[in-house]
């Protein structure tokens, strides 16, 4: 597939894409009901590897409790670690936390539009960099993610196999409403997230793609379990934890080292507790 496109096809692909947005898109998610740069940032996070119907009443519980930058930077790590509970991937409230606090001192508490400001903020790469100027600041970024990935691959590499993203992102570029690209990605993201639900996973034709691990039994599962055992009780002896664990109490000579390393958790004299 070329790296160009004829101003036909890209006017016909918009307007199958926007066709399909007037039809099934999902205008009432809480994220797109605002362009509150923070707001968008926490969305952002919580979406990452996680489903939205899981991420839909975590946000409105997680940004009732911590509405602002101020707000967020302000509280303790444990008290965000309970609030991220039930969204996995643990890590994320955390640097979500860090950021929160690097905005507040370094920006005065409003979040930069420049990527390379975004990108010094704990948690944020590429992506949710271009994602936060594409929704929050309604600027004409290239942003690719797996929904994305997969319409592209589908619809200009049909059967190709091995493809790159540097295949792919000149074409996203090229076809990007550059007028309204808040609008624009949010279509493209919901078309993306139909497509993945009737075509047989066209992402496994792109070079970034990897099988993810197991779940179960696995030290990510453990960790999760450790956070909320945590955030259940104040703190836990080093015995009371590995009853908790029951048949994953092996797994804590090598997770608890890492939790205290990242800063979720304090040991102090045989006593387990979260970060404060």
């Amino acid at each position: 597939m070329s790296n160009s496109l004829s101003p036909q096809i890209v006017k016909a692909f918009q307007a199958f894409i926007y066709s399909f947005y007037r039809q099934q898109g999902r205008v009432s998610l809480p994220w797109r009901q605002t362009t509150d740069p923070y707001l968008i940032m926490v969305s952002e996070i919580m979406l990452q590897q996680t489903q939205v119907d899981r991420v839909i009443p975590k946000f409105h519980a997680f940004t009732q409790r911590f509405p602002t930058v101020e707000s967020l930077s302000q509280a303790l790590p444990a008290e965000v670690i309970t609030h991220w509970q039930g969204l996995g991937y643990n890590r994320r409230g955390l640097n979500l936390h860090r950021a929160a606090q690097y905005i507040q001192t370094h920006y005065n508490g409003q979040l930069p539009l420049e990527t390379e400001k975004l990108l010094k903020l704990p948690g944020i790469g590429p992506y949710s960099s271009a994602a936060v100027q594409a929704f929050a600041f309604n600027q004409p970024v290239t942003v690719i993610e797996t929904n994305i990935r997969t319409i592209y691959l589908h619809h200009f590499f049909y059967e190709q196999e091995n493809i790159a993203d540097t295949d792919i992102l000149p074409l996203i570029s090229l076809t990007l409403d550059l007028e309204n690209p808040r609008l624009w990605y949010s279509a493209l993201m919901d078309y993306g997230t139909y497509l993945k639900r009737i075509v047989s996973n066209p992402s496994r034709r792109s070079k970034t793609y990897a099988k993810q691990s197991t779940f179960e039994g696995s030290n990510r599962q453990a960790r999760g379990m450790v956070l909320q055992h945590l955030t259940q009780k104040s703190s836990l002896t080093t015995p009371e934890l590995d009853q908790l664990m029951g048949k994953y109490a092996h797994k804590l000579e090598h997770i608890l080292p890492q939790l205290i390393k990242e800063g979720f958790i304090s040991y102090s004299a045989d006593t387990i507790s979260l970060t404060k």
